[in-house]
C-alpha cells in the first residue's frame, strides 16, 4: 500500500493517462450496458405476433404492434412497415439501409473501448519504463541500493499493472457488447425475413389470381 501510495505522489503524470482511460471505460461501459438494457426486448413473443397480423395483411396492425414493442426492435419494425406500404419491390435494399443506421446506433462509441484496450497495455509500459530510467538516474547518483532498486522496479510495474487492468476490462466490455450487438442484428434479420415471406405470399396469390383469370 505505501509503494502505491508513493507511486501515485511520483509518478502521477505518468499513471494520469490510465487514470483517464478507466475513467471513461467505466463511462462508456455504463452507458452501453444501459442503453441495450432499455432496448432489449422479447422477440420471441414479437415475432409471432407481427407474423399473425401480417399474415391477416392488417399493416396498421402491424404498426401498432411495433410501437408498443418500443426500442430499436420496434423503430426498426415500424419503418419495415412504412417501406412494405410506400414501395414494395425495393423492400430489401431500404430494410437493409434502416438496420444499419440502427446497428451504428448500437455501436456508438464501442470505438472508444476497443481503442483503450489497445492504447492502456502501451500507456502502462510506458510508464514503466519512465520510472525504470528514473531509477537507474537516482542510483548513478547516490550509488547501488538494494532498497532503492527494489523500489524503483516496483513502483515502476505498477504502471505496467494499471495499463494492464484497464485494457482488460475495455476488452472484456467491448467483446461482451459486440455479443449484443450481434444479437440485435440477427433480430433484424428476422424481421427482415417476416416481411420478406409476406411479399413473397402476396406475389404468389397475385400470379394465382392472374392465372385464374386466364384460365376463365
Amino acid at each position: 500500500m505505501e509503494l502505491l501510495l508513493e507511486t501515485m505522489k511520483q509518478d502521477w503524470w505518468v499513471l494520469l493517462p490510465i487514470v483517464l482511460c478507466s475513467i471513461l471505460t467505466i463511462m462508456v461501459a455504463i452507458d452501453r450496458a444501459s442503453y441495450y438494457n432499455a432496448n432489449k426486448r422479447n422477440v420471441i413473443e414479437f415475432i409471432p405476433r407481427l407474423q399473425k397480423e401480417l399474415a391477416r395483411n392488417n399493416l396498421n396492425g402491424a404498426q401498432n404492434l411495433a410501437v408498443q414493442c418500443g426500442g430499436i426492435i420496434g423503430e426498426v419494425t415500424e419503418e419495415a412497415v412504412r417501406i412494405l406500404s410506400e414501395q414494395k419491390k425495393g423492400f430489401s435494399r431500404s430494410f437493409d439501409i434502416a438496420a444499419a443506421l440502427a446497428t451504428r446506433k448500437l455501436e456508438h462509441r464501442l470505438t472508444i473501448l476497443g481503442t483503450i484496450g489497445g492504447v492502456a497495455p502501451f500507456l502502462g509500459l510506458f510508464g514503466t519504463v519512465v520510472r525504470i530510467l528514473f531509477t537507474f538516474q537516482d542510483l548513478a547518483a547516490q550509488g547501488n541500493q538494494s532498497a532503492a532498486v527494489a523500489f524503483g522496479i516496483g513502483s515502476a510495474l505498477i504502471a505496467t499493472a494499471f495499463g494492464l487492468g484497464v485494457a482488460i476490462v475495455a476488452v472484456v466490455c467491448y467483446n461482451g457488447f459486440q455479443s449484443t450487438v450481434k444479437r440485435f442484428e440477427d433480430d433484424f434479420q428476422l424481421i427482415k425475413l417476416l416481411f420478406l415471406s409476406f411479399v413473397d405470399s402476396e406475389e404468389e396469390v397475385k400470379v394465382n389470381s392472374a392465372s385464374s383469370t386466364v384460365a376463365l
